[in-house]
């Protein structure tokens, strides 16, 4: 059986908002200014964090997600994503045991760090304690023996002699040793609007000069050297990685497909267009804000999920664009789109004319649905055959009125009842369930398979 010893870590926390993601990516940021080769992963379905990840450690950031992929997936997706990584850090999601909804431990941080064999760093929110961090981190080392919390970094510490009584009640009473202290500091805020921080993508030189921030400030006050130690002592995985040509099997003539990117439509997994390019197709980018036309050739189309409401008039404004994307999917090319994708496909979006595909319109709203789905398709389409199940997540604060076409793309049971969603008729799919193909890889090869039929139909290029 293959064997990886892959130094590793999860980075985690008591609960949202400690501070998990400026100690994350600082810690990617600064292992990567030592020279190290550092592989950068986020539990969850969270497109936001990658981003700056990818930024700090100048390779992709990958998400590890059980409840999409499958806890049999999660060491071969980690596997692949860290391969020839000297070092691979963890961002977990939320506290460190919350999970799926009513599902246990599932997709929790814990839960991936069992996966993964991999020693936990627990980061605490420190400004507004003392004494009763040892209560706090003894809690949570306790609380399941398979889950090795083997180090704390301090947060928001106010001071030298707050860090000391913080540092005397811990070697007092949790055992779990301090790996850094993190001082109160505005430097290296990150902006976030209504889905949570603003992607890197949008923020270019200010990204880029958060991530230096951050890396500073963490290596400046946690012991790299005791961290990589700790990264180190995590015991082999067995098993081989992840493959995306082992998931899929190529179609003949290479047909091209068009995946959108930029700043409009920043969500998307890696290993999506890896499976596209596995089943054969040629993935080109383009970005909806600047081209004004599909690549020459396209015969597939693929817009995944951003924040398209805050590029409303510029997407508008594009008119060659949407033009040739209304063409494409008339000529019966196949056409994925989720969340941003669905509102770029309708008819308008807050107002603004968007390219028309879609019989529906869209607008932003104070509500926010979240959460993960466990969705079935209604009936055939260029993405999945009737009866396909899959599991995805839901992520937004726009509503389409009309919610579904005369074929939904997907039914699933949420929070209100059973639902009907999105739209599959003809050759388009658009839906607002965010999909990671790694959990099921058939969704790419028919999609492609659909591209090299249209290919042939059309004799393009």
């Amino acid at each position: 059986m293959n064997q990886s010893n892959i130094p590793r870590l999860v980075v985690a926390a008591p609960s949202s908002g400690a501070g998990k993601t400026t100690v994350a990516t600082g810690l990617m940021a600064a292992l990567t200014a030592r020279g190290l080769a550092v592989s950068p992963h986020k539990v969850g379905p969270d497109y936001i964090d990658p981003g700056y990840h990818g930024l700090a450690a100048e390779r992709p950031g990958r998400n590890l997600d059980a409840f999409m992929c499958g806890p049999e997936r999660i060491a071969p997706l980690f596997l692949h994503g860290a391969a020839g990584a000297d070092v691979a850090v963890v961002e977990g999601v939320m506290g460190l045991f919350d999970g799926a909804a009513g599902r246990g431990e599932l997709s929790s941080t814990a839960h991936v760090a069992k996966l993964l064999r991999a020693p936990v760093v627990l980061v605490v929110d420190a400004s507004s304690q003392s004494r009763s961090v040892a209560a706090l981190v003894h809690g949570f080392a306790s609380w399941d023996p398979e889950v090795r919390l083997a180090g704390v970094i301090l947060n928001r510490v106010a001071s030298d002699r707050h860090e000391e009584l913080l540092r005397e009640a811990l070697e007092e009473g949790s055992g779990v040793p301090v790996l850094g202290s993190v001082r109160r500091t505005a430097s290296v805020a990150t902006p976030s609007r209504h889905l949570g921080l603003i992607p890197a993508v949008e923020r270019s030189a200010d990204a880029l000069r958060a991530v230096r921030d951050m890396g500073e400030l963490v290596g400046a006050s946690v012991d790299l050297d005791a961290v990589l130690a700790l990264a180190r002592s995590a015991p082999p995985l067995s098993g081989p990685a992840w493959s995306a040509a082992e998931e899929v099997t190529p179609v003949a003539g290479r047909p091209r497909i068009a995946l959108a990117s930029g700043a409009a439509f920043s969500f998307s997994y890696a290993e999506n267009a890896e499976l596209l390019a596995a089943a054969g197709a040629e993935v080109v980018p383009f970005d909806p804000l600047h081209d004004a036309a599909l690549p020459e050739g396209a015969a597939g189309l693929v817009i995944g999920g951003g924040f398209p409401e805050m590029y409303v008039s510029e997407l508008s404004a594009n008119t060659g664009l949407r033009a040739s994307i209304a063409e494409l999917a008339a000529s019966g090319a196949p056409v994925s789109a989720e969340c941003a994708g669905l509102l770029y496909l309708g008819r308008e979006l807050d107002g603004a004319p968007m390219c028309g595909v879609l019989d529906t319109t869209a607008r932003m709203t104070e509500r926010l649905t979240l959460g993960y789905r466990e969705a079935v398709a209604l009936g055939d389409s260029v993405l999945a055959p009737a009866g396909t199940r899959v599991r995805g997540h839901e992520f937004h604060r726009t509503v389409c009125e009309p919610g579904a076409g005369e074929q939904p793309a997907w039914a699933w049971r949420g929070p209100a009842g059973p639902r009907t969603e999105g739209f599959a008729g003809g050759s388009v799919h658009a839906s607002y369930l965010h999909l990671h193909w790694a959990g099921a890889p058939q969704l790419a090869q028919r999609l492609v398979g659909a591209a090299a039929e249209h290919r042939v139909r059309r004799l393009l290029p």
